[in-house]
């Protein structure tokens, strides 16, 4: 059928669109309507129109079957059209290639050939009144497909609307066992059907409702089959095989009009499927992130782009985040089927959620430090820097109390990952009531780098030291040695924490990616203010 251009949409009464026939005009014998769009719920009311649905398509678009349930994989980053336009950017920036919809078109017909090509039961029934002989009633218990070509089909973006998809030519071949009945008699038998230039165009409208909830809706339809042959066995066949001319043409009438509606009925069961996606979600108990969808995508001809907001929040109460997003680039990449750009946004207001409900505060014991650790938490091993310490309250236990006096900060450079704390440690020593006595308070401040890396499904990497800075608050046992406590920290920091740290990031932890869905060949890179993964993706059911 090759490359159709679409027409414009036009307006109509009742606040929807229909879009003009997707398929080329000289083979609209016996077309079915042309579908419009089945809108989400509150769509209509707005004054927000997709572009390219009350305008022109500049765009050629291509076609795909019905196979959708394997575009699913892509099409959820793309759900973001007709919302509100939002100034604000993005913490999380997700791209769709063509290479994605390529795989999603290849996936879905394996899928739906899987799911179609073996016995169905059906429990057909229905009516024929023939000419002269009176009313037939009929029964199909049950069907069998035994042929399902696609092959010749095509998936594309289609701008600022979503995804066009298409199939010309298909065959489709099958079987099945029928019951009849005219007045009294009765008789059974098999048939066999098939069709052979079958084509379907869908274009498929995506966006988000206020909320930045996922929709999808039915922008446009058309399908149209010609070439149907209808074959009876046993039973009285060689009657109902004279009637086969007649048949013929009312099913093929059949087909190309209710062929659409079905289309139209199973996105619509979609759209109520997406009702139920959570666009945020509950971490811990500190903390939630919203992953709701900001504003419309930026659907060209190469790739669908969506802006997620990717900010995390209070589970006990809302606080505004000193943190805005900055705009983010993607580079112009053909080959990999997904882009995701991570902002330090992201990650700055984690810090900000986690600090204020006060979740970054740790009490440290002997117990917890290695046991090759320099520092030993008792007054003994402490009196090296605190000389009055051991004097004041020999041989015993000392517990401390560290928290975050202000929110950790992280930058994101084409070198590294750069990480800022500011803490505070407080020393107490527990005397033999459990009382626990304030010894001296600190502030500890460090400066950390992280290069992360990725393998498969798995987000991991290293740390390091960079620097590390021990002031004295105050002491209630004399003066302090801050600057021998600051060297034996890095040391032991050097020597057990960071290998430590390193030790737990080297397996990684998972990234949150759909069941069945491995990342293939995933990269990782650092830019200015944001972390890129560029990978391809794969699906198991």
């Amino acid at each position: 059928m090759g490359d159709v251009p679409v027409q414009p949409a036009h307006p109509l009464q009742d606040g929807h669109w229909r879009h003009r026939s997707l398929l080329p005009a000289a083979t609209h014998k016996e077309s079915g309507p042309t579908m419009g769009p089945a809108a989400p719920v509150g769509h209509a009311a707005r004054t927000c129109r997709c572009p390219g649905v009350s305008g022109s398509l500049p765009a050629r678009v291509h076609l795909l079957s019905g196979a959708t349930l394997g575009m699913w994989l892509c099409l959820l980053l793309l759900m973001a059209a007709c919302v509100p336009t939002s100034t604000s950017s993005p913490g999380i920036k997700g791209r769709v290639t063509r290479s994605a919809l390529e795989y999603g078109r290849r996936f879905g017909l394996d899928l739906l050939r899987s799911l179609l090509q073996k016995e169905h039961d059906v429990n057909l029934q229905g009516s024929y009144r023939a000419p002269f002989l009176g009313r037939l009633n009929y029964t199909v218990p049950q069907i069998h497909i035994h042929e399902l070509q696609m092959n010749d089909s095509t998936v594309d973006f289609a701008e600022d609307v979503g995804v066009q998809l298409t199939v010309d030519r298909a065959r489709i071949q099958l079987s099945a066992t029928w019951r009849a009945q005219l007045g009294a008699w009765q008789d059974s038998g098999s048939l066999q059907l098939r069709i052979r230039d079958l084509a379907v165009a869908v274009l498929l409208g995506l966006g988000a409702d206020e909320q930045g909830q996922p929709s999808m809706w039915a922008a446009g339809c058309d399908a149209r089959g010609t070439d149907l042959r209808l074959e009876f066995h046993q039973g009285q066949s060689w009657l109902y095989n004279l009637l086969v001319p007649l048949l013929q043409r009312t099913l093929r009438q059949q087909l190309n009009k209710q062929l659409c509606v079905e289309i139209q009925k199973g996105i619509g069961r979609l759209q109520d499927s997406l009702k139920n996606v959570r666009v945020s979600a509950q971490l811990d108990a500190f903390a939630a992130i919203d992953l709701s969808l900001l504003g419309q995508p930026g659907i060209t001809k190469q790739h669908g782009d969506v802006d997620l907001k990717g900010e995390f929040f209070g589970v006990r109460g809302q606080w505004q985040s000193p943190f805005s997003a900055q705009p983010v680039e993607l580079p112009e990449l053909q080959e990999p089927m997904l882009l995701v750009a991570v902002t330090e946004f992201v990650a700055n207001t984690a810090a900000f959620v986690y600090f204020t409900a006060g979740a970054l505060r740790r009490n440290i014991t002997a117990e917890m430090l290695p046991r090759r650790f320099p520092l030993k938490l008792n007054t003994e091993s402490m009196g090296n820097f605190a000389p009055q310490l051991q004097q004041h309250f020999p041989s015993r236990p000392v517990e401390l109390h560290l928290w975050a006096r202000r929110q950790p900060l992280l930058s994101c450079h084409p070198n590294a990952l750069h990480g800022a704390f500011f803490g505070s440690a407080e020393a107490f020593v527990v005397l033999p009531n459990a009382t626990r006595v304030p010894a001296f308070l600190l502030n500890i401040d460090a400066n950390v780098t992280g290069k992360p890396t990725i393998a498969g499904n798995r987000l991991g990497g290293t740390v390091g030291l960079k620097s590390l800075n021990v002031m004295q608050v105050m002491s209630y046992v004399g003066p302090l040695q801050v600057e021998k406590l600051e060297n034996m920290l890095k040391f032991g920091l050097w020597l057990f924490g960071v290998p430590w740290a390193n030790k737990r990031l080297h397996p990684g932890i998972p990234l949150p990616t759909p069941h069945g869905i491995t990342l293939l060949h995933p990269r990782l890179s650092l830019h200015k203010g944001f972390m890129l993964i560029t990978t391809d993706l794969q699906y198991k059911p």
